[in-house]
């Protein structure tokens, strides 16, 4: 599917849905990031009342910038846009010196940021009779699970969740998304030293994280050196995350 025909199509699903389930608001949040970015555009395509909320905790000043342009971008070309900024700093910091002397990890703190900013988007969407949607994109949800469960996971539907991270670049430039968020480096923001999703990924590129994938769907073997070892790189993430991608286990009884 080519890229106008791909966001035509996704508004079109997300204005059925919203539509069928007699909901009155789209509620996103802007990290600053493309996936989000492109999001909160394609609600805004839809002419339904949105909200898109950027939620600093103790946040790096240019991803916030980011976040802060984007909701600029979306208010002056769509009537139907509402841009809310809520510092979540203040609460994050009393939960942390909740936790400080209780071993707590600095992964376990990163995941709570999402968690809290979960929460945020919860309670505006149940206050405004809408639904939280999600930014998640098909590497990262479907592929090696590169979100927090119960966080950027916890949302009620997923319009770009069937799409590669390329896929959601050339939405962008469609789109007109300033061109400040498509070249900036992937981060989820969630930690105090910046580091970009290729850190935390071992390194690998989405391009060549959208190949592994295929590879592993159609079990095929490469014969090039560099993807095997993507390809190996890939199935363990993927090992490690694909809990999150299941249903929760239940304990059936007989």
């Amino acid at each position: 599917m080519k890229t106008p025909a791909r966001v035509k199509h996704i508004v079109k699903w997300i204005k059925t849905y919203a539509t069928k389930n007699n909901i009155k608001t789209l509620v996103v949040g802007i990290s600053g990031g493309i996936d989000s970015a492109v999001v909160s555009t394609l609600c805004a395509e839809t002419g339904l009342p949105t909200i898109v909320l950027s939620m600093p905790i103790k946040q790096r000043k240019e991803l916030h910038n980011l976040s802060l342009s984007q909701g600029e971008f979306l208010t002056k070309k769509y009537k139907n846009i509402k841009h809310l900024t809520i510092d979540l700093t203040p609460t994050f910091k009393a939960f942390e010196r909740a936790f400080c002397e209780k071993n707590s990890s600095l992964l376990a703190f990163a995941n709570s940021r999402a968690r809290v900013r979960m929460t945020c988007l919860y309670q505006v969407a149940q206050s405004q009779g809408g639904i939280v949607v999600g930014t998640g994109n098909k590497v990262e949800d479907f592929g090696v699970g590169f979100y927090t469960k119960y966080g950027d996971g916890g949302v009620d539907i997923s319009p770009i969740g069937d799409c590669l991270k390329t896929e959601v670049w050339d939405m962008g430039r469609h789109l007109g998304v300033p061109q400040a968020i498509i070249d900036a480096p992937p981060t989820d923001g969630l930690w105090d030293d910046g580091r970009t999703d290729q850190d935390q990924l071992g390194g690998i590129s989405y391009a060549d994280l959208e190949k592994a994938m295929h590879n592993d769907e159609n079990k095929i073997t490469p014969t090039c050196k560099k993807e095997r070892a993507t390809l190996k790189t890939y199935r363990a993430i993927r090992a490690k995350t694909v809990h999150k991608m299941n249903p929760i286990p239940v304990c059936k009884l007989k």
